[in-house]
């Protein structure tokens, strides 16, 4: 998945695509090796620490969208690559796997927005009166908070604070965005919020954020996938009925 991931932005940038074995180490690390396939440079330490953890982070989360996805093609005895590929589609939709690039995007309309002279606070109220939905808040399960969010914030906003004040700038907007949030909607960030923001500082772009999900959570898929077929069970969920009364039918 990392080579292929390597090879499309290579390709969408114009450049030749990269062998592993041309960054003088053949022992990258699974991490590292997604970083270099994408840029052509080995990475720092530090970065590939920070994509290590976020991949950690992202690799497995309980019975999400993707993975019931997935076990449920695994339960009709499909194959490990037609359970991936299901699990693949379910993790596009910008409600899951999608979710980090769509607060990235929140982000930069809000800092557009503020380099225009208006104020963070001006923006999430006309966003809390249209009603706009604000991905990289709330969770399902985490009502109290992901406890993910926290780690990668301040691995990332680290990484940052090396970098310059213009990534650090990406991340002080973040705790704005958090406090309005959390004070006016009892609302916690979750774990695609900060990785939006790390991955952007690090200059991975946005539409590569949803397949480097993918790249994590396939461990995942995986293991449940395996698991799936090692002890079978169909999934068949039964849905009520809640349309008109029975009517009669004249044949």
């Amino acid at each position: 998945i990392p080579t292929i991931i390597g090879h499309m932005q290579n390709v969408i940038d114009g450049k030749d695509l990269i062998a592993r074995e041309t960054g003088g180490d053949a022992n990258l690390s699974h991490a590292a090796n997604l970083l270099f396939l994408m840029t052509g440079e080995k990475p720092t330490a530090e970065a590939e620490k920070v994509m290590d953890v976020s991949l950690i982070l992202y690799a497995e989360h309980d019975f999400n969208a993707s993975t019931f996805t997935g076990r449920t093609i695994a339960g009709t005895l499909s194959d490990m690559h037609g359970a991936v590929s299901g699990a693949i589609a379910a993790l596009k939709g910008p409600l899951h796997g999608g979710a980090n690039e769509a607060a990235m995007e929140i982000l930069k309309e809000i800092r557009t927005f503020v380099d225009g002279g208006g104020t963070v606070t001006d923006f999430m109220h006309r966003a809390f009166e249209e009603k706009r939905k604000l991905m990289g808040f709330g969770h399902r399960v985490y009502k109290n908070g992901d406890h993910r969010a926290p780690i990668l914030n301040r691995l990332g906003r680290a990484a940052a604070e090396r970098q310059g004040p213009d990534a650090v700038a990406w991340f002080d907007l973040g705790d704005q965005v958090e406090r309005i949030m959390l004070d006016e909607k009892n609302i916690f960030p979750n774990v695609d919020f900060p990785c939006g923001m790390t991955y952007f500082t690090m200059g991975i772009p946005v539409p590569q954020y949803t397949p480097i999900f993918v790249a994590s959570r396939i461990t995942g898929w995986c293991a449940h996938i395996a698991e799936q077929h090692a002890n079978n069970r169909l999934i068949r969920p039964r849905a009520a009925y809640t349309g008109p009364a029975l009517r009669p039918w004249n044949g």
